[in-house]
């Protein structure tokens, strides 16, 4: 069983026969993994009415604690100041998250998870996770473990070559 850059990769060995396409094919399967994970419907977000984007901002508020600046989260969550502001908006909104202002410098915000909050990320993540765990079931957990590490050598790689999202 072959995917669909095997065929690309072919294509271009016979136009370019002397090209090695071997970053072409890591990057191509890379992006190729990316879309189909993003087209891929997060069933306990949904459910839970939440996107990705606010997920991942409510998890790191989670991880990290009470205290956590927006531009801690903004680099926590890879995104820009105006996008962490905006998720916060709604996520305040929806009394998720709440702002306190720092009693030393007035412009200074810190985050905390509401107890509803806490209470949906406690009762969320291990749904997800067991998700995304179905997702990668098709791999054994010894080659998920291989892949993982070999991801991450990649990102150390690439961030050292490209710096860090949101640094």
């Amino acid at each position: 069983m072959e995917d669909i850059v095997a065929e690309v990769l072919r294509q271009w060995q016979r136009l370019h026969p002397d090209l090695d396409t071997t970053p072409m094919a890591v990057i191509g399967r890379l992006t190729r993994c990316t879309a189909l994970l993003q087209q891929a419907a997060d069933a306990p977000l949904i459910g839970a009415g939440l996107v990705r984007a606010e997920f991942d901002a409510l998890a790191a508020l989670r991880r990290l604690g009470p205290g956590v600046t927006p531009t801690r989260l903004a680099r926590e969550t890879f995104a820009s100041g105006a996008a962490v502001t905006k998720r916060l908006r709604e996520l305040e909104r929806r009394g998720l998250v709440e702002r306190r202002t720092d009693d030393r410098d007035r412009r200074v915000q810190h985050l905390a998870l509401t107890e509803e909050g806490r209470a949906l990320m406690d009762r969320l993540l291990p749904e997800q996770v067991a998700y995304e765990a179905s997702l990668l079931s098709g791999l054994g957990a010894a080659r998920q473990r291989e892949l993982a590490g070999i991801l991450g050598e990649l990102l150390v790689v690439l961030e050292g070559r490209l710096g860090g999202l949101g640094s």
